[in-house]
Parts: C-alpha cells; structure tokens; sequence
C-alpha cells in the first residue's frame, strides 16, 4: 500500500520538477524581451520546454519491489499483484505493463529554441539596427508568456494537490495501526 503512495510521490516531484523548469524558462523570456544582442549573434530567441513522459521498464520496477519483499518468488503476475503496482491488465492478473513500460512521471527531455522569426521594429536610431533601418526583436510575445505562466503555475498546483493528497492517505494508514 505505501509502495503505492511512495510512487505517486515520485510521480508528483516530477511534475513540479518540469512545471518549475517551466517558470524559469518563461522567466528568462520574459527578462530578454528586448534582448536584441546575444552571445550567439541576433536577437534572444524564446526557450521552450520539450516535456516526455518518464518511463521506467516494468523488469527494474519488478527488480525493485522484489527486493522489497526479500527476493521474488512465485510469478511474475503475483509478485506485480503483492507490490500492488500494476494489476488489472487485459487478463485479470497481471498488470498491462507486464513486460512494458511503467509510467513514472515526466520529465524535460530537451530545451530548444523557438524558429518562429524575430520581430522587426523600424527604428533606425537604435545601435543594432540594419542598413534599412528594422531592428531584429526576440520572437517573446509577452501576452502568450503570461498565458503560459498561468498553465504552468496551475500545473504545478495540481501536482501539489497530488502531493498532499497521497501524504494525507500515508498518514491515515500509518494510524491505522495505532488504533
């Protein structure tokens, strides 16, 4: 049972882990809104997060929760059952990820830059203009990253939600034997 509630931990800690990515990377879009010089050349391009999902192989779960219980013994489907970590799979025993992936949270697999175009700005004053007087802008719409920072901060309340909701039942069961 607490297996289970240790699990949804993890899972929940890699949602705030990536949501918080997240924030940091709009933060830093929103700082350099007006960046018009980097070290790269050009104009501060907007950083996106590339969110997977995090995949553990069923046979290092099955490892684990065998360890847990002193060593596996008996099926493969009763020891998936005993750990109570996937049950219910198409044929009544063992879990649907027998042999496949266990889901385990998400994770950032990769931050890229956005190749939408810079936005041009006549402005023939300005030290980085060109020789037709348009200077090269961030591609950083400030209006979408406000948007984007409302989902992310509700993203990460979610998974706080989760969080405490699997700490309330781990505390509940710890006192059920107390009695």
């Amino acid at each position: 049972m607490l297996g289970g509630v240790f699990n949804t931990f993890d899972i929940a800690a890699s949602g705030m882990t990536a949501q918080r990515l997240r924030l940091d990377l709009i933060a830093s879009n929103l700082a350099n809104v007006d960046t018009t010089r980097t070290a790269q050349g050009g104009p501060y391009r907007r950083l996106v997060p590339v969110f997977q999902e995090r995949v553990r192989p069923f046979a290092e779960v099955l490892r684990e929760r065998a360890a847990g219980f002193g060593g596996m013994s008996g099926s493969a489907g009763g020891v998936s059952g005993a750990a109570g970590w996937q049950t219910g799979g198409p044929a009544g025993g063992a879990g649907p990820a027998l042999g496949g992936p266990a889901l385990a949270g998400v994770q950032v697999a990769a931050v890229v830059a956005d190749p939408s175009p810079p936005r041009l700005v006549y402005d023939p004053g300005h030290p980085d203009a060109g020789p037709d007087g348009y200077v090269a802008y961030p591609n950083v719409d400030p209006l979408m990253e406000m948007v984007n920072l409302l989902a992310a901060t509700r993203a990460y309340e979610a998974n706080v939600a989760v969080f405490s909701a699997a700490r309330t039942l781990a505390l509940r069961a710890l006192e059920i034997g107390r009695g």
